[in-house]
This record gives C-alpha cells, sequence and structure tokens, in this order.
C-alpha cells in the first residue's frame, strides 16, 4: 500500500518518461494479485487514469489497460470508473485511434457494458455506435469480436437499435422486426420506413430476411403497420436486385390485391403499392435474360390494373402507367403491347395527354409512343383526335421534361401517314416550326445521341411526303433542306437515315418541279448567256422550288452515309441516290453519282449482312451497268460479290444478280439464274 501511494508523484511529475514509467510499475503490481488492484482503486488513482486519456502515446495505452484491468475486477469499479466526468465520452474518441488503441477502447467499452447505468450511457455518446459499427470490419479480429459483443449489449434499448440499423448495422433491427411484440415491430418498421439506404444497405436487408416478416405485414397486418411496411417495401423496391426477388418470391399477388381493393385500403397503403408494383416492373426490365418473371400472368391482371388509371388518384396513375411503360419496353413485350390494344389504351390515354399533372400527361405519352411502335395495323389510331394532336404539340412547346418531349415527336413520328388528316391537323396547329425548332437551331454541337433530333427528324417525314408537294413547299419554305443535309453527317445513325428519308421524298419530286431553262433571244452575238440547267433534272432548280439534291449539295453527303454501320441509314441514303437514277435521268445521275465517287460504296454494299440492303442495292446497280462507261470502269469490282451472290444468295437476289452479270456479259441473258 505504502509503494502504491508513493507512486502519486511520479504520475505527476511533468517528465513523460517518468510517468510512462510509473504507470509501467502500477500495471506490474496489478498483475499480481486482486488485492493490489484494490488499493490502487482505495488510492483513487482512477480519476488520474482516466485524465491521462487525454494524453498520447504510451501515457494513454498504459491507463487504458490499467482501466481495463480494474473494470474486470467487479459491477462496484465498473460504476467508479463509469462516473469519472468523460470517462466514457474520452473512450469513445479513442475508437477512432490507432488500431492498438482502438482495440484498447472497445474493450474497456466492453466491461463497462456490462453495467446497466454505464450500457444507457454508452449508447447516447455521440458517434458511439457509428464507430462500433465501422469497427467491426477491423482487420484486428479481437477489437471486431468485442465490438460485435459491445453492440450487442447496447441492442437492449430500441433507440440504440435504430442508431444501429443508420449505421448500417441491421442485425438487431431485424431480429425486432421477426420477433419482437407488435409494438415493438411497428416502432422498428416505422424506423426503417423513414431511413436513407444505399443500395448496399436494401441488399444487406433483403439477403438478410426482411421481406418475408414485411409481406406479412402488408398482408395481415392492421392499417397503421401496414403503411409503414409498405412504405418500406417501396424504397427497399427501388433497387432492381431487390424487386427480382420480390417477384420470384410471390409479392405480384398480394400487392395487386391491396391495389385493386381501394375500397378496404387506405389511399397512402394504394399509392405505396402501385409505386412498388412499378418498382418490380422497371426490375424486370433489368433481368430479361430470366424469361421465368412474369410480373402480371393473365390477361385479367392486364386489364384489371391498366383500367385503374382511370379510376385513382393521379400518384396511382402516374406508377402504373410507369410499370405498364416499362413492361412494354422489355424486348419480350410484344404480347403486352397487343393486349392493351385490345382494351383500347390508347383510347384511354388520350385524355391524359391533357392532364393537368406533369408525370401523368408526360407517362401516358410515352406509353402512346410505345403502343404504336410494332403495330399490325392502324385501328389502334382512329381514336386519336384533333385536340389529343393539339395537346401533344403544347407538350413539346411547354415541356422542361426532355424525355415527354422526346415521346412527343415520337409519337407524332409513328402515327400512320396514311391517316392524312392527321397530318393536315398538325399543319393547321402549325407544327411545322415547332418541331423543325429542335434541329434547325444552328446548333454545331448536338450530340449523335440527341433524342430529341432523333424523334424530330423522324416526326418530320410525314410532312415531306411527294404526293403532297404544298406540304413539302412549306418544309422547304422553312429552310430545313440545307440543315437535313447537315445531319447526314452530323446526326446518330437514326437521324441520318431519317434526313435521308425526308431528301429522297423532296427528290422524288424535283423533275415535276424543274423549272423550263430560258432560251436566248435577239441577235446571237449580243444575246445574253445561256442559263445552265440542272446536270439531273435538265431545268432549272433550287432548293425551295423543286427540293434538288443536286443543288443542294446533298450527294456528295449521302454517298458518305453509304458507308455506315447501320444498314436502315445507308438504305435510306441508297433510296435516296436512286431518285437521281430514275427513268430519262439515268445516265446524267449515274454521271453525278460517280463524280462523288458513289459507285464503289454501292459495290461495296453486295457484302451486307442485311438481306434488304442487298436487294436496293442490286437495283441500283442493275441500272447503273446498264452504261457502258460504268461497265469499263467498275465492272470488273463488282463482279466477284455478283458471283458470289448467284451462288448463295436467296431466289430474288440470284436472281438480281445474274441480271447484272449478263449486263457485264458475264453470264448469258439466257441463264437458269433468271
Amino acid at each position: 500500500m505504502i509503494l502504491i501511494a508513493s507512486m502519486r508523484s511520479q504520475l505527476g511529475s511533468e517528465d513523460e518518461q517518468v510517468v510512462v514509467r510509473g504507470l509501467g510499475q502500477l500495471l506490474e503490481l496489478c498483475e499480481e494479485d486482486l488485492s493490489k488492484r484494490e488499493f490502487v482503486v482505495l488510492e483513487n488513482y482512477v480519476p488520474i487514469f482516466v485524465g491521462f486519456l487525454k494524453r498520447k502515446g504510451l501515457v494513454r495505452t498504459r491507463a487504458l489497460e490499467l482501466l481495463i484491468m480494474l473494470a474486470k475486477d467487479s459491477n462496484e469499479n465498473k460504476e467508479i470508473i463509469a462516473k469519472v466526468d468523460n470517462t466514457i465520452e474520452l473512450t469513445v474518441r479513442l475508437l477512432a485511434k490507432s488500431i492498438g488503441e482502438g482495440k484498447l477502447a472497445v474493450a474497456l467499452l466492453l466491461e463497462l457494458s456490462k453495467n446497466e447505468e454505464a450500457c444507457n450511457h454508452i449508447g447516447w455518446v455521440q458517434g458511439c455506435i457509428l464507430l462500433l459499427v465501422t469497427m467491426l470490419n477491423s482487420d484486428n479480429a479481437q477489437a471486431a469480436n468485442d465490438a460485435k459483443e459491445l453492440l450487442e449489449n447496447l441492442s437492449f434499448s430500441d433507440q440504440n437499435v435504430v442508431q444501429m440499423a443508420k449505421a448500417n448495422y441491421f442485425t438487431p433491427l431485424l431480429q425486432r422486426i421477426t420477433s419482437g411484440s407488435e409494438d415493438v415491430k411497428l416502432s422498428m418498421v416505422t424506423a426503417l420506413s423513414k431511413m436513407e439506404l444505399t443500395d448496399h444497405s436494401k441488399a444487406d436487408l433483403f439477403e438478410n430476411g426482411v421481406l418475408p416478416p414485411l409481406l406479412h405485414m402488408i398482408e395481415n397486418g392492421n392499417t397503421e403497420i401496414q403503411i409503414v411496411a409498405g412504405k418500406s417495401l417501396q424504397n427497399l423496391s427501388s433497387l432492381p436486385k431487390n424487386g427480382l426477388q420480390m417477384i420470384r418470391d410471390g409479392a405480384v399477388r398480394p400487392l395487386l390485391h391491396l391495389v385493386y381493393h381501394n375500397s378496404i385500403t387506405s389511399s397512402s397503403l394504394q399509392e405505396q403499392t402501385a409505386a412498388i408494383i412499378m418498382n418490380l416492373a422497371i426490375s424486370a426490365t433489368k433481368s430479361e435474360a430470366d424469361s421465368t418473371l412474369i410480373l402480371l400472368d393473365s390477361d385479367k391482371d392486364i386489364f384489371h390494373l391498366f383500367s385503374l388509371v382511370n379510376l385513382t388518384r393521379s400518384t396511382v396513375q402516374c406508377s402504373i402507367l410507369r410499370a405498364f411503360l416499362a413492361m412494354c419496353q422489355l424486348s419480350s413485350a410484344v404480347d403486352m403491347k397487343a393486349k392493351l390494344r385490345q382494351c383500347s389504351a390508347i383510347q384511354v390515354l388520350i385524355p391524359h395527354c391533357g392532364a393537368n399533372n406533369p408525370m401523368v400527361r408526360a407517362n401516358a405519352i410515352k406509353l402512346m409512343s410505345c403502343l404504336l411502335e410494332g403495330r399490325d395495323d392502324d385501328t389502334s389510331v382512329e381514336c386519336v383526335n384533333q385536340t389529343c394532336l393539339e395537346n401533344v404539340l403544347s407538350v413539346i412547346k411547354t415541356s422542361n421534361d426532355e424525355e415527354e418531349i422526346a415521346a412527343a415527336l415520337g409519337f407524332i413520328s409513328l402515327l400512320p401517314t396514311a391517316y392524312t388528316h392527321f397530318t393536315q391537323w398538325l399543319l393547321d396547329a402549325r407544327a411545322l416550326p415547332i418541331i423543325t425548332s429542335f434541329f434547325t437551331n444552328g446548333n454545331q454541337n448536338m450530340s449523335s445521341e440527341n433524342h430529341l433530333t432523333e424523334n424530330a427528324v423522324m416526326a418530320l417525314c410525314r410532312f415531306t411526303i411527294s404526293a403532297r408537294p404544298d406540304w413539302q413547299k412549306k418544309v422547304a419554305d422553312l429552310g430545313v433542306i440545307p440543315t437535313l443535309v447537315r445531319l447526314l453527317g452530323s446526326g446518330s445513325s437514326l437521324t441520318k437515315k431519317h434526313a435521308a428519308i425526308s431528301l429522297a421524298q423532296f427528290s422524288e419530286s424535283s423533275t415535276e418541279l424543274s423549272g423550263p431553262i430560258k432560251r436566248r433571244r435577239g441577235f446571237m452575238c449580243f444575246a445574253a448567256q445561256p442559263e445552265t440547267g440542272c446536270l439531273v433534272h435538265n431545268g432549272m432548280c433550287s432548293i425551295e422550288s423543286s427540293f434538288c439534291l443536286v443543288e443542294a449539295d446533298a450527294v456528295e453527303p449521302l454517298v458518305k452515309l453509304l458507308g455506315d454501320r447501320d444498314s436502315g441509314a445507308s438504305e435510306a441514303s441508297l433510296l435516296a441516290l436512286m431518285t437521281l437514277i430514275d427513268g430519262v435521268k439515268l445516265q446524267s445521275g449515274v454521271k453525278v453519282i460517280a463524280k462523288a465517287d458513289g459507285i464503289i460504296p454501292m459495290i461495296r454494299l453486295l457484302s451486307s449482312s442485311s438481306v434488304e440492303l442487298q436487294e436496293k442495292c442490286l437495283l441500283v446497280l442493275e441500272r447503273v451497268f446498264r452504261l457502258e462507261e460504268m461497265k469499263r470502269n467498275y465492272g470488273a469490282l463488282a463482279q466477284t460479290p455478283l458471283v458470289e451472290m448467284t451462288q448463295r444468295g436467296s431466289g430474288n437476289v440470284r436472281a438480281s444478280a445474274a441480271r447484272i452479270l449478263a449486263h457485264l456479259n458475264v453470264l448469258h441473258e439466257q441463264s437458269s439464274y433468271f
């Protein structure tokens, strides 16, 4: 006792080495037996040791080791240590220090947590639970085990359990949700429903079994617990991995039941379950490879769920529309689209194109546009009226949502051109300037993936059909043709394709619109030089009056487009160039194309993997090789691919290739290939 008491002076020294030596001697004495540890406590060394926790290095390490040793002896010592001012706060701070100090700090807190009062105090210290959860991943196995045991001790408190879950340690929370009393379950699920969870946390909760109890609550609980369980599932199902698991585990049927029976379901719960179904539909698009994943397995469910678009509040409507939009975007969605058309979905959606709620309106337009794609007939659009088109145009003019605008432009582009009254309604509503504003604004840096531009150019094609030169004139007067030529070299493949289609349709009218060449009058020596006519159309051409591709400098960009990786763009370019060699224009048109180095790219297209493109190319080359000059210059280059096509091509391809070979004097015109 005398020796222990005499060491107080050493611990008060300003020389750190003296203090370390004194603490080391006390540690050795305490390790010998219980009585010496009792003397240390009686001499009131505990506050001194706690004070040393503010120091650094070996002083703090030895103080921690002494406090751990004393705390292990009795509950009374735990109380003495815990009651010293800031003991627990100082120790908690050390959890974030080096591995060695953190290991000692968590060991001390673990010992103190065996005292009820100290345990309460530990849970209240700010940041403690977060640091302990972080320590679960420590490289030091002992520190990780002590942290886990300490968290278990702290989990006596619901508040601590919630703090652990917020720090991404969910084991105690899941235990309470699974096996707690009804009040405890409600408390825990309510807390879960309010948490901001990372994707990793959402996945972790599902992997550790949160889905079955939440599904049970949403099916069988009272309204209060159903709502918080629904909110939790809405949050958790936003992770596609979790959504797929819910589909596999049969969660869809009870969710549909709750959405359908709105008379017995609270409005909040119906909104949540509709949002969950939407999340599941979106999740299914992330795993198309799994053909067993079926969200709606009967026509009855499809029709019943879609019917709610007209019967529920805007939040539910929006979720249902987004769910069907996701299901219709699957590569296997042909049946879904057909069934929606069968239940007059477009007719149902038309009024929602003018909805006050922007989300409902946007998703209604997107779904309508989706349903127009791949349709077998045009009867599904007979219900489209002038008001609908005016609403769609209003969206294009006023919306701030680029996806919504793109969908509206897509809807216009997908309306069948045979319904000319649609186009006339659009013209009457001054649609042309609105549509062309998306690619005539001089933006030279537009992205090749600009969906707005793609759909705007697609929509323009309905106004440039050669059967209506009056419509073509309206488009040309807006100065669009030069922009279309520019887009042949700067847009995406889809933009290039539809720019070429519009130019081809313009060019089909050029011969008829080309003006007569003015003849010279008066004495020959005093007469003005004669005006030079168009090289192809043999008349007076211009961009605005006759939509001439030569005057628009479109031939070279179209030739370059023949080499596009997308066969659709190449085919559209080929169709545009074909308009220059139609009928009497053959010789002059071929010369223009040849001057732009366009014959060799056409020959290369004979090796395309697209049969449709091969057939179009053969049709063009069959005309080209009627000319002796073309035979001499390019016949040898075309011969090898043509011979291969006669051997391996389909019936039509073989016959066309053989006809060209006959022009080239390689096959006799009476060959069996015809």
